[in-house]
């Protein structure tokens, strides 16, 4: 069995783009998220949650312990009465109305959903909608991606050789054109910071193999999330602050201080990772503090 948390942890992730939209906005026709005093590109912290469920998912292939709780069509309410039927407890959801149902028996259910389900005990999840699994704040969690320098917004127009249906062939008379857009933002660079708490994590059993497949996702989950909207997408630099305590021995923000990520020539417009500077500030690093650089 794997041993439990007992260091907090702080960690910022560095990533970039390459002619393609790292995260669309619902509310704008799905353009890249602006930030529109400054004109920096945003990642929100849903959109990476995202991507590290979906590597779990692909790599774990729904194993015990390490299913996932928001995928993809999921209906949530299944995932409830599984945990009140797994625990004894399905006469508790008996009758029409299931809503509010459980009883004395949430913090049950409300373990039985940490440990079957990997993103609960990672992130945390609201389950008292319904049939009530209660809620668990997770010890992960994780800021928006903000990109070092302001991004531009291009839009393209794209043709696909064929239409939808007949009645637009003949209006075509064969030409049989859609025409459409696309929007990319051309290169960015983009931060964002986390956090680890022991605390929590032993509250839900997120655990020392849980953190590193976390590790591993944020290095990798890109590499398993291509398409063509998204254009090249890579993580460039993962670096752990580990505290030598569950409390901490520095403050957070502090310690992200450390991590410098430049433009060489601010002169030339960026269009790869190779056009900054990344570097680590490791003297006079607090007592209790240890860094560790990935990949």
């Amino acid at each position: 069995m794997s041993e439990m948390i007992r260091n907090r942890y702080d960690f910022t992730l560095i990533f970039d783009v390459r002619d393609g939209n790292p995260n669309g906005d619902p509310d704008a026709g799905n353009l890249p998220r602006i930030d529109p005093e400054t004109g920096h590109g945003l990642v929100t912290d849903v959109c990476l949650k995202r991507k590290v469920r979906n590597y779990v998912q692909l790599t774990k292939k729904e194993q015990q312990d390490f299913d996932i709780y928001i995928k993809e069509k999921a209906v949530l309410i299944r995932a409830h009465e599984e945990a009140y039927n797994a625990i004894g407890a399905g006469n508790l959801l008996k009758g029409n109305d299931k809503k509010r149902k459980g009883g004395d028996k949430v913090g049950e259910a409300r373990q039985w959903m940490c440990k079957k389900f990997y993103d609960v005990r990672t992130f945390g999840a609201v389950m008292s909608l319904g049939i009530n699994c209660g809620q668990v704040r997770g010890p992960v969690q994780m800021t928006f991606g903000r990109s070092v320098d302001p991004v531009v917004t291009l839009e393209h127009s794209i043709t696909r050789m064929a239409v939808a249906t007949e009645a637009e062939a003949e209006k075509q008379q064969g030409d049989n054109r859609t025409m459409g857009r696309k929007n990319t933002i051309p290169y960015g660079v983009y931060v964002a910071h986390g956090f680890v708490s022991a605390y929590l994590a032993n509250q839900t059993g997120f655990n020392e193999d849980d953190l590193n497949l976390f590790w591993d996702s944020l290095c990798n989950m890109f590499e398993h999330d291509r398409s063509a909207a998204r254009g090249l997408m890579s993580t460039q630099k993962l670096v752990i602050f580990r505290h030598d305590s569950e409390l901490g021995n520095a403050p957070a923000h502090e310690l992200f201080k450390r991590v410098k990520v430049t433009r060489k020539d601010t002169n030339k417009s960026p269009r790869s990772f190779d056009d900054y500077s990344f570097a680590v500030d490791r003297e006079g690093l607090p007592s209790g503090v240890s860094i560790i650089t990935r990949p």
